[in-house]
């Protein structure tokens, strides 16, 4: 029975996260798309068949469905650019059917191309944005954590006490980047994957550059989940470590930047994926999201919003992507439109969507086999 109640603790937890982050990018989506006067159809959490929903004073259908890995909202015309030979009833082949002067009005495909564009790319962009809302409200409301950047202990052998680190040794910069809270230490270090860092140290009254190659070692989080981490050796001091509220003009300005170092950091460790710096198993699906999501949730309201603010940029980022299918790939569609002055053949966007579909499916595969690796 407990192991019963910990698995739908997990689905709950995870549908939870998922359909939250899925609905935001939607409505960037749709609030875009009513605002240049597109008909939607309908606003669905989840694919394939309806669980509830109802039906708005517009038309548009708000809808719930039975597999809850995503999310869509059908624009009226969109149809005939997802599938150019699609004919009156969607049947390849047949010749397009000709719309009445309000339909294509209300039209996707008959908006101008920067309003196409503006739909497509306000789905990612509401993801940043709802990240950077949850970010604000979090550092004012609860607070934002400071240590102060001091060693407390170095531990011996490691890559820190062979650099000649000492407790008591103030860290003000890494690489150059300068280092405010014991907290940028902790995610820096991680990032550099075991690369060689240069570290601007305040000894005494004395500033010292100090060379250091972080390990990379094989460890479990709190939570049991295996990991590799690059670690340098030392630990925090604790001295003045503290929530820090902030005012709402401070507190957005940390909110941006909080939700730039998200993106930075996954941008750096995708790049050190694709140069083969770094291992696949990082890359996760719908299994360890679900793991993660059901984690946070244990671990207090606030990690839980934030983990879905972290899932939401991630969201973002990857829809961005110029993969035909996926929102990037429809603005690189649209990139290319504007750069000839006329769209793309049907038979390419066809060809480009085909390609992306089986992109992503494939990429879906591995995340999902990689997550039952890691399990």
């Amino acid at each position: 029975m407990e192991q019963i109640l910990g698995i739908l603790s997990v689905l709950f937890n995870f549908i939870v996260a998922l359909s939250v982050v899925v609905f935001v990018h939607e409505l960037g989506h749709f609030v875009v798309a009513r605002w240049n006067n597109v008909r939607c159809e309908s606003f669905s959490i989840g694919f394939g068949p309806e669980l509830l929903g109802f039906t708005d004073r517009l038309g548009t259908r708000w809808k719930f469905s039975l597999i809850p890995l995503g999310g869509y909202v059908k624009m009226f015309g969109e149809a005939d650019i997802a599938n150019p030979g699609a004919g009156e009833e969607g049947e390849e082949g047949l010749e397009p059917k000709e719309m009445a002067p309000e339909e294509k009005a209300v039209s996707f495909k008959f908006k101008t191309l920067g309003q196409r564009a503006a739909i497509v790319f306000a789905g990612p962009a509401v993801n940043f944005v709802f990240a950077i809302l949850v970010f604000f409200v979090l550092f004012m409301a609860v607070g934002r954590p400071v240590t102060e950047p001091v060693i407390g202990e170095v531990v011996p052998g490691s890559a820190a006490a062979e650099a000649g680190l000492l407790a008591g040794d103030r860290i003000l910069a890494i690489d150059g980047q300068e280092i405010d809270r014991f907290e940028d230490l902790q995610r820096l270090v991680p990032l550099g994957n075991g690369a060689e860092m240069r570290l601007t140290i305040l000894r005494a009254n004395d500033i010292l550059d100090v060379v250091a190659a972080p390990r990379v070692i094989e460890e479990t989080d709190v939570f049991g989940n295996p990991q590799r981490r690059a670690l340098l050796g030392v630990s925090s001091s604790g001295e003045s470590r503290m929530l820090v509220r902030h005012n709402p003009i401070s507190a957005v300005g940390l909110a941006v930047q909080q939700t730039y170092i998200v993106v930075e950091s996954t941008f750096i460790a995708v790049g050190q994926i694709i140069s083969g710096d770094r291992g696949t198993e990082d890359l996760g699906g719908p299994i360890r999201i679900a793991k993660f999501s059901d984690q946070a949730a244990k671990s207090g309201l606030a990690n839980f919003v934030i983990f879905m603010a972290i899932l939401s940029i991630n969201l973002g980022i990857i829809n961005l992507f110029p993969v035909p299918l996926l929102d990037g790939g429809h603005l690189l569609f649209y990139a290319i439109e504007g750069l000839r002055g006329r769209p793309l053949s049907d038979q390419t966007q066809e060809w480009g969507l085909r390609f992306g579909l089986v992109l992503v499916l494939s990429l879906m595969v591995f995340v999902t086999w990689n997550d039952i690796l890691q399990l």
